[in-house]
C-alpha cells in the first residue's frame, strides 16, 4: 500500500474532487453533473475518503441509520491506486465506524461482480429495485 496514503471519516470534500474520483476510477456516475454530486455529497451521512497528501484517490459514500443497515452508495478508487488495497481498507473502515450490528449493503456494476467476494461480501440473491430514471 502507498504509504502517504490517509484516510478520513467525514471529511468535506467538493463537487470537483469527487468528480474526478469517479472519472479516474471508471465508476459510472454523474460526473459532469457537479449540482447533482453536491448533493449526493450532502444528502450522505458517512463519507470515507482516502487521500495522498491533498489529492483525493478513494472515496466510501452511503448512507445509514446507524443501528440495522448501511447502504454503499459509492466505492470508487482512482485507477492509479488501485491493486493496493485502498478500496478493501474504505470498507473495513465503514464496517468500523457503523458497528457490527448494522449490515452493509450495496449494489455492485457488472464489471465488479468478482471484486467484492474478495474483500468480505456475500453474494445475496433477494434484492429488487425500480431503476432511477435519469
Amino acid at each position: 500500500m502507498t504509504t502517504n496514503l490517509t484516510y478520513e471519516i467525514n471529511k468535506k470534500v467538493n463537487a470537483e474532487e469527487l468528480s474526478h474520483v469517479f472519472i479516474a476510477s471508471g465508476i459510472k456516475r454523474p460526473s459532469n453533473d457537479l449540482d447533482r454530486l453536491q448533493s449526493m455529497i450532502e444528502n450522505s451521512n458517512i463519507l470515507i475518503t482516502a487521500w495522498d497528501h491533498d489529492q483525493l484517490i478513494g472515496v466510501a459514500r452511503g448512507l445509514t441509520d446507524y443501528s440495522y443497515s448501511c447502504y454503499l452508495s459509492d466505492l470508487a478508487v482512482n485507477n492509479e491506486y488501485q491493486h493496493k488495497g485502498i478500496g478493501k481498507e474504505l470498507v473495513r473502515l465503514v464496517q468500523q465506524h457503523i458497528g457490527e450490528e448494522v449490515a452493509l449493503l450495496l449494489l455492485s456494476s457488472p464489471t465488479a461482480m468478482d471484486y467484492y467476494p474478495k474483500i468480505g461480501f456475500e453474494k445475496v440473491e433477494n434484492g429488487f429495485r425500480i431503476s432511477r430514471k435519469r
